[in-house]
């Protein structure tokens, strides 16, 4: 939205500016493809956020981040604290992907994907549907407190509050067990930090979605202030086309007076526009490129047998640009439809920038999925004891042997319950390093079991390894019968032994 702005009397207070009250904006519905491809989007992000919660694999919340037990559930897979590289290069990849399509086409994040926009478009969809249309609702606000405005408000705030709540639900449900969360929810059994959040984030959706609504993205959003870095003059966003369509005008399909372009001032743009903006005043920070005052002015082309463009997906180089030719200028008259907005972006994707950005994105997105395939689903890690050194003891059959302890932490990286055995490997084939206690670990999925372990060698183990530490790997093997199996590590971790002093 706009905010109109007035100048004070310059013997006043001294300020140059003020700014006049804002008005509530009621968008105007409409429909056409870019309206339908944000439904579909509002469709399939609030499944997955809504839905994702409620999965199960394994036996296991299919996506769950247990900040408790420093846990995070990925269909299948678990990620330990020693993951968090891959955490940090997801969102290295989430960045790139914002500056990727940034400099190919503007805030289409913002006009698509961003849960303002999504829980804006639900809020007023919810609001048309107790409410009215566009009209119906100014006028509403415009009337006194009746029991019809009282009914529909009531209404209509009841079913906010009710979106807003079980939005809360869900958010929680991604770091609580949604099947344990749900229940204790509906019984107001929740615990207070559980009980905070639902109630905050509810706060947050109902006010933001239901009350600021643009205003988070005209003063409070940041990405709006830095898109123009991100952007340069062959970025497509949503832009009027002066050349064709000024000077405009009032006129009938067949009425166009002399010089007259083809945009007849209806002002659907802009009664369309979430945020309250005149698209024809050219490229605005408070634009969102949700593409709705396109499909408002093709519909106003469609009745007047023009051809659609006149609102499109173009860029600053391209608007300016001397009309096509057979195009004139400032009539509206031998003009054509512009190019598939797929093709264009194909174009697109042969710029500098463009191809730095989807680069970096591949390069990125192909490492976290080929480290995320290749990560170990089972995890040692071994510290020498810091209170011993080395110790000699006496065995069973009274020989003198040289002991070490050592503490293991055996981490289960996968949702599957498994069996393993350590085992202790020296690099000197003669020596055989004796293991205790040697019992096989049954590890539940995602479980982290720590032992202590004693490895011991002979006292005199020979001239090679008395004159230093002896370099050992231990390996976690699994436990089962099958001796190909027992030979192949599914984990390793290098250590040594000291030699008594």
């Amino acid at each position: 939205m706009t905010l109109p702005l007035k100048k004070l009397n310059p013997f006043g207070s001294g300020n140059l500016l003020e700014l006049e009250p804002a008005q509530t904006i009621h968008a105007r519905h409409v429909d056409g493809r870019h309206a339908r491809w944000r439904l579909a989007l509002l469709w399939l992000t609030q499944l997955v956020f809504y839905g994702v919660p409620w999965l199960h694999v394994g036996g296991h919340q299919a996506v769950l981040f247990d900040l408790e037990a420093r846990r995070f559930h990925l269909f299948g897979a678990v990620l330990v604290p020693q993951d968090l590289i891959w955490l940090t290069l997801l969102l290295v990849a989430s960045a790139l992907l914002l500056f990727f399509a940034t400099a190919l086409m503007g805030r289409v994040w913002c006009g698509f994907a961003c849960p303002q926009t999504v829980y804006t478009a639900l809020f007023t969809w919810i609001e048309r549907r107790c409410e009215g249309d566009r009209l119906a609702r100014q006028r509403l606000d415009a009337a006194p407190w009746t029991l019809n405005k009282l009914r529909r408000r009531g209404a209509k705030h009841l079913l906010w509050v009710a979106v807003s709540l079980w939005t809360g639900l869900s958010l929680v449900g991604w770091f609580t067990p949604m099947r344990e969360l749900a229940p204790a929810a509906l019984t107001a059994a929740t615990g207070p930090w559980e009980s905070f959040w639902i109630l905050f984030y509810g706060l947050a959706t109902w006010g933001n979605a239901g009350f600021l609504r643009e205003k988070v993205c005209l003063h409070m959003c940041p990405y709006a202030r830095f898109q123009g870095a991100l952007m340069d003059e062959h970025s497509l966003h949503v832009g009027y086309d002066p050349r064709r369509g000024e000077p405009r005008g009032h006129h009938a399909r067949d009425k166009r007076p002399a010089g007259q372009g083809d945009c007849v001032d209806c002002t659907l743009c802009v009664q369309v526009c979430p945020t309250g903006i005149d698209i024809r005043q050219g490229l605005q920070s408070a634009c969102i490129n949700c593409g709705l005052c396109i499909d408002a002015c093709d519909t106003v082309m469609d009745k007047l047998q023009a051809p659609r463009g006149l609102i499109r997906f173009t860029s600053l180089h391209e608007l300016a640009q001397p009309a096509p030719a057979g195009a004139a200028t400032g009539t509206g008259q031998g003009w054509t439809a512009p190019a598939p907005l797929p093709r264009r972006l194909a174009a697109a994707l042969r710029r500098p920038r463009v191809a730095l950005y989807g680069g970096l994105l591949l390069a990125c997105a192909t490492a976290l999925a080929v480290g995320l395939w290749q990560r170990p689903t089972l995890r040692l890690d071994v510290q020498r004891d810091r209170s011993v050194m080395a110790r000699e003891v006496v065995d069973a059959q009274g020989q003198v042997q040289v002991e070490n302890l050592y503490r293991v932490r055996v981490v289960n990286a996968s949702a599957a319950a498994r069996t393993v055995r350590l085992v202790a490997v020296s690099e000197d084939p003669t020596l055989q390093p004796q293991l205790s206690p040697d019992q096989a670990l049954s590890l539940a999925g995602a479980e982290e079991r720590q032992v202590t372990l004693r490895l011991s060698l002979p006292a005199t183990p020979g001239p090679a390894a008395a004159t230093g530490p002896l370099p050992l790997r231990l390996h976690a093997v699994d436990a089962s019968t099958d001796a190909t199996a027992r030979n192949v590590p599914l984990a390793e971790a290098a250590t040594t032994f000291w030699q008594a002093r």
